[in-house]
């Protein structure tokens, strides 16, 4: 592939997008190309105290996208190749909260319940970036923990098909909100192209993340990342976003309830399975029944995200024809 062009980007305030689609470009690339990038908070900085709380700091959206970026090439069909170098947190603080009507153990407008809203709290989260730990302060009493420091970005995505438009808050087909700790650096993500140039986008930087993303907020950062994007034309689609690191191939599917969800990623991880060991679907489905590790990614979003993890170790052909050895051998260039 040769040198990687390293191209860096930080967007000034008004030049954040709010929705996978419907976003004009800020930059093109010619893929493979490195990008060096800033990407703001979920609450696009603003909530720097326990007194900032969201519903009174007049925030008009949440997760504010680095991007949209359009790649030369990219055609409906075929794939994105995204790899993540590094995620490291810009800031020594991240924020997490409470929202009133939002969460997995709450009422919501979709779960109606007659109790009051949960009480609005913030929490300041101190980074030790040199270290690698979060800690915790608890409001209520007097408790610390120190976390590991595992940053992760919870939107990944690409503009949806048929020109829809779609909240920076949705995961999807077209990935966006996905939420899963597995978006990490050292992962590739593929993401399948609806919309000529795909229109790529990131943020959502979460420090560190527990499976579900329970209350509905992470440790939210800002990030400053590295990544590397490549173009796979060509290739079998891809349905719904899939995930690779050194161990694993990964599906992840969105929806509601989220047993549908469960079944997206599921079905993918099957059909994938199947067409990279040449089996029938429903050997394919045996050996991944017997195989497959189902982490949670979030159950709070408009949809929830599951994934299904396949150990490589029992697949005899590279996904993608090895991209991602490749895109990791070209990081260590960067």
């Amino acid at each position: 592939m040769g040198d990687l062009e390293l191209i860096s980007y930080r967007p000034e305030p008004g030049e954040y997008a709010w929705t996978f689609g419907g976003a004009a470009p800020v930059r093109r690339l010619t893929p493979p190309v490195a990008l060096s990038v800033y990407t703001e908070d979920a609450f696009a900085g603003r909530v720097r105290s326990e007194t900032d709380l969201v519903s009174t700091q007049n925030i008009t959206g949440l997760n504010p996208q680095t991007g949209p970026f359009y790649i030369e090439g990219a055609e409906p069909g075929d794939t994105v190749a995204v790899h993540f170098v590094s995620i490291e947190p810009a800031r020594d603080w991240a924020a997490s909260t409470t929202v009133p009507l939002f969460g997995a153990l709450t009422g919501t407008h979709l779960t109606a319940l007659l109790h009051e809203p949960l009480e609005e709290l913030v929490w300041l989260w101190q980074l030790d970036r040199a270290a690698r730990v979060c800690r915790f302060t608890a409001r209520k009493s007097v408790f610390t923990a120190d976390l590991p420091m595992e940053p992760m970005h919870g939107t990944v995505g690409v503009a949806p098909a048929q020109r829809e438009v779609r909240s920076s808050l949705v995961p999807d087909a077209f990935g966006g909100n996905m939420d899963t700790p597995e978006m990490r650096a050292g992962t590739t993500c593929y993401l399948g192209v609806n919309v000529p140039g795909a229109l790529l986008s990131l943020g959502d930087g979460h420090a560190r993340q527990g499976e579900g993303e329970t209350c509905g907020v992470a440790v939210e950062c800002a990030m400053n990342t590295v990544l590397i994007v490549d173009l796979v034309k060509g290739a079998a689609p891809t349905p719904w976003p899939r995930l690779e690191n050194d161990l694993y191939v990964m599906s992840a599917g969105s929806a509601r309830p989220l047993e549908d969800a469960f079944r997206i990623a599921q079905h993918d991880m099957v059909g994938w399975v199947s067409a990279l060991c040449g089996l029938d679907p429903l050997d394919a489905y045996q050996l991944v029944t017997q195989a497959v590790e189902s982490p949670l990614a979030n159950v709070c979003d408009t949809n929830y995200t599951s994934i299904a993890k396949m150990p490589k170790r029992y697949l005899p052909t590279a996904a993608f024809g090895g991209i991602h050895d490749q895109l990791r051998e070209l990081a260590t260039s960067l």
